[in-house]
């Protein structure tokens, strides 16, 4: 794998978060009933993130969420990570039922991700609406699917792999687009 381009770098992706959380605060009209809900694994301090910069905006903590989609998913059998399904549980703070619930990951791509978050979300309760809002959309859905929180989009060819990495786990923050 070769890599190709640098996309974003600590401080694009701050300024990226930073206009996701006012927009989301835009749409919604504040915080009141927000959640924010990170997807495993780079969801999860995206969102912490987010939560962050509405804080320094609102003075108000937005509760936040982790959901393990894992046995969710529809295409096991492409999941590196875990071949055999798992059952997780989500860590929610609160309940979703009437809260208007924000998934948040990494990269938007074909749709199958999102599809199984909501499926696990609505095992959880009933929102009154769910978002998403993600770092980067690079297109190639194969589900009906939009984003309504964009950080960058990187139209890329299926050839193509975006990596997202975060100082939390990776300990650098940045998006890079490699030739498969």
């Amino acid at each position: 794998m070769n890599k190709k381009a640098n996309v974003l770098d600590a401080s694009a992706m701050k300024r990226a978060l930073t206009r996701i959380a006012h927009e989301i605060l835009e749409r919604n009209k504040g915080v009141e009933g927000l959640m924010l809900v990170g997807i495993k694994t780079r969801g999860i301090p995206i969102a912490r993130r987010l939560q962050e910069r509405i804080k320094e905006i609102e003075n108000v903590e937005v509760p936040t969420g982790e959901l393990d989609i894992t046995l969710y998913r529809d295409d096991l059998s492409h999941v590196s990570e875990h071949p055999e399904p798992q059952l997780n549980d989500a860590k929610l703070k609160e309940q979703v039922t009437g809260k208007n619930v924000i998934l948040v990951d990494d990269v938007l791509y074909t749709g199958r991700t999102v599809r199984a978050a909501m499926d696990a979300i609505m095992d959880q309760g009933r929102p009154s609406q769910v978002q998403l809002a993600v770092l980067v959309d690079r297109g190639h859905r194969e589900l009906p699917i939009r984003a309504d929180f964009i950080g960058k989009n990187i139209p890329t060819s299926q050839s193509e792999i975006i990596t997202v990495e975060l100082a939390e786990i990776d300990d650098k923050d940045a998006v890079s687009i490699f030739e498969n």
